[in-house]
């Protein structure tokens, strides 16, 4: 296996940019592979997670000298955050650039939890990736209504469209959302990264629809990005409440530094496009050095050497993209019903979780039941890809209107 520890990398002092290089092509959505894009997102969304972490690591860090290394790199981080977002076409719609993010989530987070070594831990994925499948298949109706074009174009038939866990009942009462973190004394190395990976994502995906749901004039696409905004911000309480809140700030630096060369170098494996494939292969190199970086740092102010934090034998298996039918058919039929108590999950509705459908929805319909119903009325039906037959769950199958397909 590649081990990021034993290579050195680009040096720190080269790899500043120029603005001709900071300024990529950017792909072309009509014949890129969807899951590119996805890689794309993904990244972005790493890379964000790495400069806001080292923008609190310095806010709490009273070396002097710390701080301008920090603040160094953070700069050369911020430039591979615009050069992997830039690399997005301008020509997307927010909707377009959403039906991503949300193929994204439930993708990427299928392929953690089928992978993820601790039971908790995988039962936490499970759980979040059918609100997320749900979301792709409330906006990909809501993209067909608005700009009369199908979600099929977005992701390809890779993910199916159905509904998951319906996002009227995703709202649960804050403390309902704390999970129990891992050991970071015994959990397996992997899971570390399986858990800042998807924190990541899932933190892009908050602060995206939070800035651009007001972006819209439709009322009905304002409130639907409204909800689910709040959703995932759920999310991000859900998967950063897994982290052992007893992990310091430098071993927390080498392991943000230590994921982000997994990923450069696992997408670097699969990547297609040889423009975006170059830019993964630089940036790797990049983090190289980031890693060594944070390494020094560790083995100075905290006296243990980065193997005591991320293991000795090099990177796990490369996270790929790749469809996950199967495996969401298997959720949906079986998990689709939980809900969350305490630290745990339960399949019937409780206290907390009444009083808090309550408080939010006041017996109205929430965004998320009204665009289908809106769908429905314009189009006869409402919008889903079902490639592998009906939807597993019998009461969620078409039973009215015309089942529309991509």
């Amino acid at each position: 296996m590649f081990n990021p520890l034993e290579h050195k990398g680009i040096p720190l002092e080269d790899q500043i940019r120029n603005w001709r290089e900071l300024n990529v092509e950017p792909i072309d959505p009509e014949a890129i592979d969807p899951y590119t894009r996805c890689r794309i997102i993904t990244m972005n969304g790493i890379e964000v997670e790495a400069i806001n972490f080292q923008h609190q690591f310095a806010r709490n860090c009273p070396d002097q000298e710390v701080r301008r290394q920090l603040a160094y790199v953070r700069y050369l981080e911020s430039q591979q955050q615009r050069v992997v977002n830039w690399l997005l076409p301008g020509l997307a719609s927010v909707l377009e650039t959403t039906l991503g993010y949300e193929q994204v989530a439930v993708d990427l987070t299928a392929w953690v939890a089928r992978h993820e070594p601790d039971a908790y831990l995988k039962q936490a994925y499970e759980f979040g990736v059918l609100e997320d499948f749900d979301h792709l298949y409330r906006y990909a109706n809501l993209y067909e209504m608005l700009e009369r074009r199908k979600a099929g174009k977005i992701v390809d038939g890779l993910t199916e469209v159905m509904p998951g866990r319906p996002t009227v009942v995703e709202h649960r009462h804050p403390f309902d959302e704390v999970r129990t973190p891992y050991d970071r004394e015994s959990v397996d190395p992997r899971s570390k990264l399986n858990a800042l990976t998807i924190l990541s994502a899932e933190q892009q995906v908050m602060f995206y629809y939070m800035n651009v749901g007001p972006q819209y004039m439709e009322p009905i696409a304002r409130q639907l990005y409204q909800e689910i905004s709040l959703i995932e911000q759920e999310h991000v309480t859900h998967y950063e409440s897994l982290l052992d809140p007893g992990e310091n700030w430098w071993e927390r630096l080498l392991t943000h530094e230590y994921n982000e060369c997994w990923l450069y170098y696992s997408f670097l494996q699969r990547e297609s496009d040889p423009k975006v494939k170059a830019v993964w292969e630089l940036h790797l190199q990049m983090e190289l050095a980031h890693l060594q970086q944070a390494a020094d740092l560790l083995r100075r102010h905290d006296g243990r050497e980065p193997e005591q934090i991320v293991g000795s034998a090099g990177l796990p298996e490369p996270l790929t993209f790749e469809p996950n039918k199967e495996y969401l058919r298997h959720l949906l039929a079986t998990q689709i019903d939980l809900t969350k108590l305490g630290e745990g999950y339960v399949r019937e509705a409780h206290e907390r979780f009444e009083w808090m459908q309550r408080q939010l929805h006041d017996g109205q319909k929430p965004p998320s039941e009204q665009v289908i119903d809106l769908h429905r009325e314009r189009f006869g039906g409402e919008y889903r890809i079902e490639t592998e037959g009906p939807h597993p769950v019998e009461e969620l199958r078409t039973r009215e209107g015309v089942l529309r397909r991509a």
